[in-house]
């Protein structure tokens, strides 16, 4: 187990030195930005009432989130696993999160629990949706935020939200 928290740090060091090198902060705010709920409800109601599949989609995002959240909340305030930012001595993030604990990550759960429904709805338009699912948990990593395994546990909680939405849905 010691391995692993050793390799997370060392990939996040990774990411946020090679964020920092390139003068990525700024994209990685703004990617991180488009993480944020209320933008899954606008593009879901959009589609609910201008696409032929906007009632699946609709559905599918709502019961994934309604399966998601109260799992993300159970998961974040049991492990209490305290945020890069705030636990590593010495380390300056350029972004403040808004709790202080880190596993899973919330924003990659959503942005995963978005994919997933694109995926299974809009099958042709799930290589983007995953990609930018993708961007937005390394943006998190990038800000300082969120250690590498917080980012794989939020994807992993948002695709297993949709595949069981999906399979109760049936």
């Amino acid at each position: 187990m010691k391995s692993i928290s050793q390799l997370d740090k060392y990939w996040f060091y990774w990411v946020v030195q090679f964020s920092r090198d390139n003068g990525l902060n700024q994209a990685a705010k703004r990617v991180s930005a488009t993480g944020d709920g209320h933008y899954y409800a606008y593009l879901s109601v959009a589609l609910l009432f201008f696409h032929p599949n906007g009632q699946h989609f609709f559905n599918l995002v709502l019961g994934s989130f309604l399966v998601e959240l109260p799992l993300y909340l159970l998961l974040k305030n049991s492990i209490r696993r305290h945020r890069p930012c705030h636990a590593l001595a010495g380390f300056e993030s350029c972004f403040e999160p808004a709790d202080k604990f880190s596993l899973p990550s919330g924003h990659t759960a959503s942005a995963f629990v978005f994919a997933s429904v694109v995926n299974l709805v809009f099958p042709a338009l799930a290589p983007i949706a995953f990609a930018w699912a993708c961007f937005v948990g390394s943006s998190r990593i990038a800000l300082g935020v969120h250690y590498p395994v917080d980012i794989i546990a939020g994807a992993g909680l948002g695709i297993g939200s949709v595949l069981l939405v999906d399979q109760l849905m049936l």
